[in-house]
């Protein structure tokens, strides 16, 4: 499986938004766990923070100027988030920019990481690490699908309740890109799926390839 997906990351063109310069740019991390039945791991931001509280979330954060590129944003990220040292992370591709709610131009990368690392919380801005079964998404086990409309255009986006954590939103956006572009999954965010719908008044994230 971690075979296929990193010769199918390696062969393929993320798409990229027009970057005017005028968004904040920020990266994440995608890591899949290598046991023989991969995972994809996963953070909870803190109940005590301001904003995003108790939201489920891929490690990663802001680009700082002192960072090479949005890679070496993702990987600095991870170690202060979760003690994940960039040296364990074997790099398999990049996935399509998305754009959070709030006008941030984020940069997915996912990453293959050995099992049983000792990572840990930052306390300051997680309660939580967990890890979720990849076939749990390649089996389409989502409980809704959040539609998310604005300006014309509709996004339906998977939601998921897995022991207790809801991955939704700008993370289930990326994973959409991942089941599609990597494992070749028939899933599009752009494409009304059966199952229950749920409306939110909410900016959609829209892909536009580089010019």
């Amino acid at each position: 499986m971690l075979d296929r997906l990193h010769q199918r990351l390696q062969t393929r063109r993320p798409c990229a938004l027009t970057d005017d310069g005028a968004r904040p740019r920020a990266a994440v991390l995608l890591p899949i766990v290598d046991r023989p039945r991969p995972t994809l791991l996963f953070t909870r931001r803190a109940q005590h923070l301001t904003t995003h509280r108790g939201q489920v979330a891929f490690p990663g954060g802001k680009h700082d100027p002192g960072d090479p590129d949005l890679y070496a944003t993702a990987l600095r990220e991870a170690e202060e988030e979760i003690a994940l040292a960039p040296a364990s992370v074997q790099a398999y591709g990049q996935l399509s920019d998305v754009v959070s709610l709030h006008g941030l131009q984020v940069t997915p990368w996912v990453g293959v990481i050995p099992p049983d690392l000792p990572l840990r919380a930052e306390p300051r801005e997680l309660d939580a690490i967990f890890e979720v079964p990849l076939d749990h998404f390649l089996d389409d086990r989502r409980t809704h699908t959040d539609v998310i409309t604005s300006g014309g255009h509709t996004c339906y986006v998977p939601s998921y309740r897995v022991d207790g954590y809801v991955i939704w939103g700008l993370s289930a956006m990326m994973l959409v890109d991942l089941l599609a572009q990597g494992f070749d999954m028939d899933i599009d965010l752009f494409r009304r799926p059966s199952g229950v719908l749920q409306h939110h008044p909410l900016r959609p994230v829209r892909h536009r390839p580089r010019q």
